[in-house]
């Protein structure tokens, strides 16, 4: 597939790593370095290549593109909700790229109130994301985050809604996120550290002052915890909490007493996990206490919060993971999964005739959603499954009558879900354990071996990959191709043990697994290896790093999107983003033991000389979370280890960061990127 066109070439300049004693040489960590004009050059050499080797499917990509944004109702809005006296809605108007945030008083046939055009305020910039909306509780003033750069570092402002003008106070360096007391005239909010972006400061600002002059009101010192600070459902208290991968504490203060001082609600434990809901006189607590793995579901009295006072209102179950709650003022609805499967759980607090949501399907995902009311019987909820595009119901707990208050629409008038074939099948790993992939095809599929299959999984952190339905995949469906997911170990998809058995010292379970799906779908003639194709972005992009030095000879191509592959050399930088608080995923490397594991898998340290597949590498300049420089520095080393002529792409946004471009169909246009390699490879050019 080699064309006559040079293939970028990144300078070698050898750099030895010491540590424990042992040697490690890195001939390209000098691209770790964004202010240098020979890394920019480099980048900007390999996004000419792409183009021009790709040069014959830019039509097709434009294609693409289109098919896929003409699909999308344009002119679309989300379920309106009542909160505080208005109900609030989120809208999109045609050709417009950006959300359009209002509200409307008393009811829907109310004169709309525009609180932010962002199509309006994203002009001139390139990237931008507007976040953290909080509404004072008076309604008369809005919090809010902007972010222009794609870094996850925003400014937050305060808008006055009745004058439609800003207070001329800015918050710089803010995750983004505020919350009000309810004197309405004071917002908590969280900073970063500067250098690791790491949220570890929670200060208090009083409106119309300097934020010069703000008070830090809690330091988390500890660089393995992250902070956030919120308000309970019954707006009765400020809530601060300090998290890390095993540990987490509260805080909590009265919302009418906005200079009180906060309280410890159970002081940090390792290994103590705990998440807090406030009810009447009560705290309901989810917790893993007592070695409950999945956890369960505690009580507590307000003014007694110290672990020794809880009591169980839900025990532990080996085989169900309580994953959330939900309290209304006559039912709790809880969360749940088993099987893999999500579960919804109707409990009305007088005990009488519990339920579970009927759902048919063992491809789908069902999910509470916006229910900020305490007094009522109405659950909204939602529901999609990989061929069923994703509906907000509106279900009464007391009449069990439901109302689906907005089905997603596709628009061309080509689609009906019943042309797709939906279904679960479990693979079995190298150890016996049985591994879920949830799959959609096209009807009419013949299992000859000659079906091309895209494969994506995640795998770490606990995530939970479930089935969702996406307008854009029929872009690859409708072409004959398969897509599935695997429901493999690091995630959180079958309980809390299956994303034990996936981090750590254990971590080579998530790449065996997914080798070992990918095998399974080989050997039931789903595919073979000349249609197999693998996807995963970030933590799943450091998936798709192993299995490609692991097991090359599985795939035709890999995409692999903002991949985390230089484990070791990120994982000993504390000065990057994340690093700290990753220990207790990957393990410190710092420690001899966890060192030896992670260099044994880390995908950069392992390239070597052997056959690769044809792949796809997506990264942003200004990615906060994994760097531009580790996919960099990976594709230049494959250029020179791998030994056939597969093709092998890096293309950088020269804009954008983790998330990749803001506007709604920007993104489509990096999607055409990865579905043109993957039909180009198929030899379908439209």
């Amino acid at each position: 597939m080699s064309k006559n066109i040079p293939t970028p070439i990144a300078k070698i300049i050898p750099k030895t790593l010491e540590k424990h004693g042992e040697k490690r040489l890195d001939n390209y960590f000098w691209l770790n370095d964004r202010e240098n004009p020979e890394v920019i050059d480099y980048l900007n050499q390999e996004n000419t290549y792409y183009d021009a080797m790709t040069a014959d499917t830019k039509g097709f990509q434009k294609d693409l593109y289109e098919e896929m944004k003409a699909r999308i109702k344009e002119d679309d809005q989300s379920v309106p909700y009542l909160y505080n006296g208005y109900y609030y809605i989120t809208r999109f108007e045609t050709g417009k790229d950006y959300p359009i945030y209002s509200r409307k008083k008393g009811n829907l046939a109310a004169t709309e109130e525009i609180l932010f055009n962002c199509n309006e305020l994203a002009e001139g910039h390139s990237y931008f994301q507007l976040g953290g909306l909080s509404i004072s509780p008076d309604n008369k003033f809005v919090s809010f985050g902007t972010d222009i750069m794609g870094r996850r570092i925003y400014t937050i402002q305060i808008k006055n809604l009745e004058t439609g003008e800003l207070f001329s106070e800015k918050i710089e360096n803010a995750t983004g996120s505020s919350v009000w007391a309810n004197d309405n005239k004071t917002i908590f909010y969280t900073r970063q550290d500067e250098v690791t972006l790491r949220s570890d400061k929670v200060f208090k600002h009083k409106l119309a002052t300097d934020a010069a002059n703000d008070v830090l009101v809690f330091n988390e010192k500890d660089d393995t915890f992250n902070v956030s600070v919120g308000k309970e459902k019954s707006k009765k208290y400020i809530v601060i909490a300090s998290g890390s991968t095993l540990t987490t504490e509260y805080r909590t203060l009265n919302s009418d007493m906005p200079d009180g001082e906060f309280k410890v609600f159970q002081p940090r434990v390792r290994g103590l996990e705990y998440s807090i809901s406030h009810f009447g006189d009560s705290f309901y607590i989810i917790t893993n206490k007592d070695k409950a793995t999945n956890f369960k579901l505690m009580k507590t009295p307000e003014n007694a919060t110290a672990k020794e006072n809880w009591k169980d209102v839900i025990a532990h179950r080996k085989d169900v993971l309580l994953e959330d709650i939900e309290i209304f003022r006559n039912y709790l609805v809880v969360e749940e999964r088993s099987n893999g499967l999500n579960h919804i759980r109707i409990m009305p607090w007088n005990g009488e005739g519990e339920y579970y949501l009927p759902f048919g399907s063992e491809t789908y995902s069902a999910n509470t959603t916006t229910n900020v009311d305490f007094d009522t019987d109405i659950l909204r909820y939602s529901y999609q499954s990989l061929a069923t595009p994703s509906s907000v119901i509106d279900f009464n707990m007391k009449t069990k009558d439901k109302e689906i208050k907005k089905e997603q629409q596709v628009l061309g008038g080509k689609f009906d879900k019943n042309n797709y074939i939906e279904e679960r099948v479990w693979a079995t790993a190298t150890d016996g354990t049985k591994v879920p992939i949830s799959m959609v095809y096209h009807k009419g599929l013949k299992k000859d071996g000659n079906n091309p299959v895209l494969l994506y999984a995640y795998g770490s952190y606990g995530v939970t990959m479930d089935a969702y339905f996406s307008s854009t995949r029929l872009s690859i469906l409708d072409r004959g191709f398969v897509f599935a997911i695997a429901h493999i170990r690091g995630g959180e998809d079958l309980g809390r043990e299956w994303y034990e058995d996936g981090k750590l010292l254990k971590k080579k379970n998530t790449f065996t697994d997914f080798i070992d799906c990918s095998k399974f779908l080989i050997r039931e003639k789903f595919t073979s290896p000349q249609h197999l194709y693998a996807e995963g972005g970030s933590a799943g992009g450091l998936l798709m790093g192993a299995v490609v030095n692991m097991a090359p000879e599985l795939y035709n191509g890999v995409i692999a999107q903002v991949p985390f592959v230089d484990v070791i050399t990120t994982m000993l930088d504390d000065t990057i983003p994340l690093t700290t608080g990753e220990y207790d995923e990957w393990g410190n490397p710092n420690e001899k033991k966890s060192y030896d594991y992670m260099l044994s898998y880390s995908p950069y340290d392992n390239v070597k000389a052997q056959k690769y597949p044809n792949m796809f590498v997506s990264t942003g300049l200004h990615d906060s979370q994994v760097q531009y420089w580790e996919p960099a520095k990976w594709v230049a080393k494959l250029r020179t280890q791998k030994t056939n002529d597969t093709v092998l792409y890096l293309n950088t946004n020269m804009d954008a960061g983790h998330g990749g471009a803001s506007g709604r169909f920007e993104a489509l246009k990096e999607l055409a990127k990865e579905y043109s390699f993957l039909l180009d490879l198929e030899g379908i050019k439209n």
